[in-house]
């Protein structure tokens, strides 16, 4: 039996949930330690102003637990989400990863597995999209996120959540979730029959045209999920 390989995505960590970075210890040091491979698809942390963040002494411990990961022999990969867009070098450095583009595709037992944090596939939230077209570009990050004072940061990113929850109470759910189109194209695009994927915090895996969507369960209060693939198979498992 090979070593696993595992995915994990939208934790959202952040000080003021202690037990769910407490279950993201434990599973790294538990699960994650027999891996192959971990890759992280977005939304490790709750919000990121910037790599000057790891002056926090929590979020420095975060990256510490995943070097000690990844000095025990872990390949560990970091796919930014829309809430860690901003993580860079000195993060990747800190935490011993390499961090991977949206989407990515890899290939395990010679199948190919497009990954994605899925953000980009909800293509019928028209705003967001806009949104995510705006605040993704270089230029903008450069002038506004790394060039501003921390405390800037800070509460425009405070501004922007409360924004986003405001929004999305007013939407139909239903287009807050990926399109059907939209996994299609991709998967065919990339020639894959198999897409992991977080950011809808609904976990399941759904049959579509052109192959299987695996959706990774989110973290929270001290639970969680990951998913799994070892010898061409693919299973989901809880944390508690």
């Amino acid at each position: 039996m090979t070593a696993p390989t595992l995915f994990i995505a939208d934790l959202h960590l952040n000080p003021n949930d202690p037990a769910t970075a407490a279950a993201f210890r434990s599973f790294l040091e538990g699960p994650a330690r027999v891996a192959a491979s971990l890759y992280i698809l977005g939304d490790l942390f709750d919000y990121w102003l910037g790599d000057d963040q790891l002056d926090d002494p929590f979020y420095a411990e975060q990256a510490a637990a995943l070097r000690t990961l990844s000095a025990h022999g872990v390949r560990v990969h970091f796919m930014p989400g829309n809430r860690d867009f901003l993580c860079a070098r000195r993060f990747a450095a800190a935490a011993g990863l390499s961090i991977i583009p949206d989407p990515s595709i890899i290939t395990l037992d010679n199948e190919r597995l497009l990954l994605a944090h899925g953000d980009a596939y909800c293509t019928d939230d028209v705003a967001y999209q806009r949104f995510r077209r705006v605040i993704r570009n270089r230029l903008l990050q450069a002038i506004l996120w790394h060039a501003l004072p921390k405390s800037w940061r800070q509460k425009k990113a405070q501004q922007l959540r409360e924004r986003s929850r405001q929004s999305n109470r007013r939407k139909d759910y239903r287009i807050m979730d990926v399109s059907a189109a939209a996994i299609d194209l991709a998967l065919e695009k990339a020639g894959s029959r198999q897409l992991i994927h977080g950011h809808t915090h609904r976990p399941a895996t759904h049959e579509h045209t052109q192959g299987l969507r695996h959706v990774l369960p989110d973290w929270h209060d001290g639970q969680g999920g990951y998913l799994c693939w070892q010898d061409g198979q693919l299973s989901q498992h809880q944390l508690h």
